[in-house]
């Protein structure tokens, strides 16, 4: 069976992706998904993503891990899945869809980066070696120096699966503070790649959340620097602890088009 799909990447954070409209579900087994990204054997990249139909808005996001895991939210595949929609003629500037955590609202720049709505954060959990967080998918954030030199995969392995986290585990983000005030740099340790990804778009909205509440600092908008690129939240601090309006911004990236033999 030929199937048709799209490469993009959102920050070196990149994705195969579907058009299943018209495709059955259950034909992207976790065994299809592993084949699908596998980098030596088959498209490659760091997740799937299927666009499939909705009643209630523009389509809906299905996501899953490299490892053929069904994922929580990705704020760079949101991004991606955005710009592809567009591609597909299926929207314009501005989309409205829903994701696994619920419903996103996107629009298209004029600079031509994607602008994702991501789900409100309420509460923060201070630990004895960083904090814990959800934007769509759970976020250990640890503050570091030296973030170029820092092993992270070895470290990221060692933190993603620890008990306290639970039997889904977690993403776990290092992070240093940048020159400016307004800055952060951030490397991430994904669950489901089980490994560094050159970006995550849920992974640096916490960590500049978590920059945010750790230094009491006033600011709503920071520039997150990953391997693949740079990246903008912005958000609106409420108390308690609560974060709403959260943003994410940047460039969603056509790579290439390509239909696969898929042996059902």
């Amino acid at each position: 069976m030929l199937v048709h799909f799209s490469k993009y990447h959102g920050t070196g954070n990149d994705f195969v992706m579907i058009d299943g409209r018209e495709l059955e579900p259950s034909l992207f087994d976790s065994s299809m998904v592993r084949r699908l990204c596998d980098r030596r054997f088959g498209i490659g990249g760091d997740g799937l993503i299927i666009l499939e139909k909705s009643k209630r808005f523009d389509f809906t996001m299905r996501y899953f891990n490299s490892d053929g895991s069904e994922g929580t939210m990705c704020g760079n595949g949101g991004r991606c899945i955005t710009a592809y929609a567009k591609s597909l003629g299926i929207i314009k500037t501005y989309t409205t869809f829903e994701g696994i955590d619920g419903t996103h609202e996107a629009s298209i720049q004029i600079n031509g980066e994607i602008r994702l709505k991501l789900a409100d954060v309420s509460g923060i959990d201070k630990l004895s070696d960083g904090y814990l967080l959800n934007t769509g998918s759970p976020h250990f954030v640890h503050f570091v120096k030296n973030l170029e030199q820092l092993e992270v995969e070895r470290k990221g392995a060692e933190i993603r699966h620890q008990e306290r986290f639970g039997k889904g585990g977690v993403n776990v983000n290092f992070v240093e503070l940048g020159p400016a005030s307004d800055e952060i740099a951030v490397r991430t340790f994904e669950r489901g790649v089980e490994g560094e990804t050159w970006s995550c778009g849920t992974g640096v909205t916490a960590a500049a959340i978590t920059a945010c509440f750790k230094s009491g600092s006033d600011k709503s908008s920071y520039l997150a620097k990953t391997r693949g690129g740079e990246l903008n939240v912005s958000f609106k601090s409420q108390a308690d602890q609560h974060f709403t309006e959260i943003y994410l911004s940047g460039p969603a990236s056509h790579v290439y088009d390509g239909t696969i033999d898929i042996i059902i």
